[in-house]
């Protein structure tokens, strides 16, 4: 018995060794989250619902990278989709507010210009680079659809990610 189990503590080392490896030391920030109508109807972005996403800053010195995660259905009516965020500082103050267009099909050909497969698509758009931060504390960064349509079918979930930027 000894000798089968120095080949399984060798492979758990290997694991949690690649496991290691593959992890982002940049991101201090990911969350996402699966939307629904307020009828209960999935993957409907309501105009009304406006996910909300609080993160902590420690560094002020720091430039960071804001993302949005966006992942849609194949079904999705339009090649592209409009964003509004508001970022506010800790101390209840509205650092930036922007529409984003995010263009998620080409328009030409319909092609998804995400990643995935089948009927799901996933994107993560830099939507503010190399952000300065000038206040330590808590950031809420908070999205809505931009559309003019109430009910949007076809985006599943939205989310945030802020790591901090590297130059390349």
């Amino acid at each position: 018995m000894p000798f089968r189990l120095f080949p399984m503590r060798g492979w758990l080392a290997a694991l949690s060794l690649l496991f290691l490896a593959s992890c982002d030391t940049s991101e201090l920030y990911e969350q996402n989250v699966d939307l629904k109508d307020a009828g209960g109807q999935p993957y409907v972005w309501a105009v009304q619902e406006k996910p909300s996403f609080t993160f902590t800053i420690t560094d002020t010195t720091q430039l960071y990278d804001v993302y949005f995660n966006i992942r849609n259905a194949a079904d999705y009516g339009y090649y592209n989709l409009y964003v509004k965020h508001t970022l506010t500082a800790p101390d209840g103050r509205p650092v930036s507010m922007l529409l984003h267009e995010m263009r998620l099909l080409d328009a030409k050909t319909g092609e998804p210009l995400g990643s995935g497969s089948g009927d799901i698509f996933d994107h993560r758009i830099l939507a503010l680079p190399q952000q300065r931060f000038r206040q330590p504390g808590e950031y809420r960064l908070t999205l809505e659809q931009y559309m003019r349509q109430d009910a949007l079918p076809g985006i599943m979930a939205v989310g945030v990610r802020v790591a901090r930027h590297t130059a390349e």
